[in-house]
């Protein structure tokens, strides 16, 4: 799989190297190169210093040939505003990306986005383990 992630914080960094150690062809776009650090030394992907809304940046991240992609900043406009150029302009496949409001999450579904609010799965986690 190739997939291009955007967003280097600690999920996407964790989605990267998990996706890298399976031998999958793995990009990781974010605004601010420090945020890499995250990363592992044996990192084997590619990352790339960038705006993931901007259609020049995913290019050079090899959006146009990629499987996947990953909307994980803390900004859910951004998210959905990425994931829908992924989508719609590009034609990627798999395009998922992360809601923190949970109220938005359906909304983004109308949008014929895969959306998944981190809220949501944890409580629905945390209920389930209540039932058992």
């Amino acid at each position: 799989m190739n997939a291009v992630i955007m967003g280097s914080g600690r999920v996407a960094s964790e989605l990267a190297t998990l996706l890298d150690r399976e031998g999958n062809k793995v990009t990781v776009i974010d605004l601010d190169a420090e945020r890499f650090d995250l990363l592992p030394e044996a990192f084997g992907g590619k990352t790339v210093v960038g705006d993931a809304t901007d259609e020049d940046v995913l290019r050079k991240a090899g959006l146009p040939s990629a499987d996947a992609f990953i909307a994980l900043t803390r900004n859910d406009e951004r998210n959905a505003m990425a994931a829908q150029i992924a989508k719609h302009i590009f034609g990627v496949r798999k395009v998922i990306c992360r809601i923190h409001d949970p109220l938005r999450e359906e909304f983004y579904k109308t949008l014929g986005l895969e959306a998944i609010s981190p809220i949501m799965v944890f409580a629905r986690l945390v209920k389930g383990r209540l039932e058992e």
